[in-house]
């Protein structure tokens, strides 16, 4: 096997643009592709330097259902203030919790997607 790392993930949304301002705006990331394609809108975001990016998929790209992607874990320099910025921005957050591992929090894009911030314990 040779892969060497995952191109992009797939977060279904059901506004395109309503998940782009959640996801640039209050997430901070970048956008990497906007384009008009024959079955919809292909719209990408990352933060920033990183090599996956999340394609925001919406209506007529794919059948996904909005709200159906869980566990994807964003590691953070800073969770605890990360969660004071989500929860100023009005998205609830649950945690962050100490676990072996570090200091973790749980959230909800605008369709539900799954999310969670992570610090990372030094040496884990």
């Amino acid at each position: 096997m040779t892969i060497t790392h995952a191109s992009f993930v797939t977060l279904p949304v059901s506004d395109q643009d309503r998940a782009l301002r959640f996801y640039r705006d209050v997430l901070g990331m970048e956008v990497t592709a906007d384009r008009q394609l024959p079955q919809g809108r292909w719209l990408q975001v990352a933060p920033r330097g990183a090599q996956t990016v999340f394609t925001l998929s919406g209506p007529g790209m794919g059948g996904f259902t909005p709200g159906s992607a869980r566990g994807i874990m964003l590691v953070t320099t800073d969770v605890d203030a990360d969660c004071a910025r989500l929860a100023t921005a009005g998205t609830p957050v649950q945690g962050p919790d100490e676990l072996p591992w570090g200091r973790m929090a749980s959230f909800a894009d605008p369709d539900g997607n799954g999310l969670m911030l992570l610090t990372e314990k030094e040496g884990f």
